[in-house]
C-alpha cells in the first residue's frame, strides 16, 4: 500500500510538469498541446484517487491514528495539486488560443 503514496507523488509531479512544458513549448501543434493537457489532468485525477484508496485502506485496517495523522495534509495537498493543475492547464488553453 505504500506504493500508492509513491505513485501518487509521481503522478502529481507529472500533472504539474506537463502544463509547464506545454507553456514553454514553441510548437504550434494544437493536438499535441491538447493531449498534454489531458494527460496532465488525468495524472492529477489518478493521484488524488490513489490517495482516496490509501485512506480507504487505513479505514479497512482500522488504523485510526494514521488516518487522523494524514487526513488533513492529504486534503490540503490534494486541493493544492488540483488548483495548480487546473490553473496551469487553463493558462495553456489561453496561450494556445493567442497563438
Amino acid at each position: 500500500m505504500a506504493l500508492l503514496n509513491l505513485a501518487s507523488v509521481i503522478l502529481g509531479i507529472i500533472a504539474l510538469i506537463l502544463p509547464v512544458i506545454n507553456l514553454l513549448s514553441t510548437h504550434k501543434h494544437k493536438l499535441k498541446k491538447i493531449i498534454l493537457m489531458l494527460v496532465s489532468l488525468s495524472a492529477c485525477s489518478i493521484a488524488i484517487c490513489f490517495q482516496l484508496f490509501y485512506q480507504h485502506h487505513l479505514v479497512k485496517i482500522q488504523d485510526w491514528s494514521a488516518l487522523m495523522d494524514v487526513s488533513g495534509s492529504t486534503i490540503l495537498i490534494s486541493a493544492i495539486l488540483l488548483a495548480l493543475t487546473v490553473t496551469l492547464n487553463i493558462s495553456s488553453i489561453f496561450e494556445m488560443r493567442e497563438s
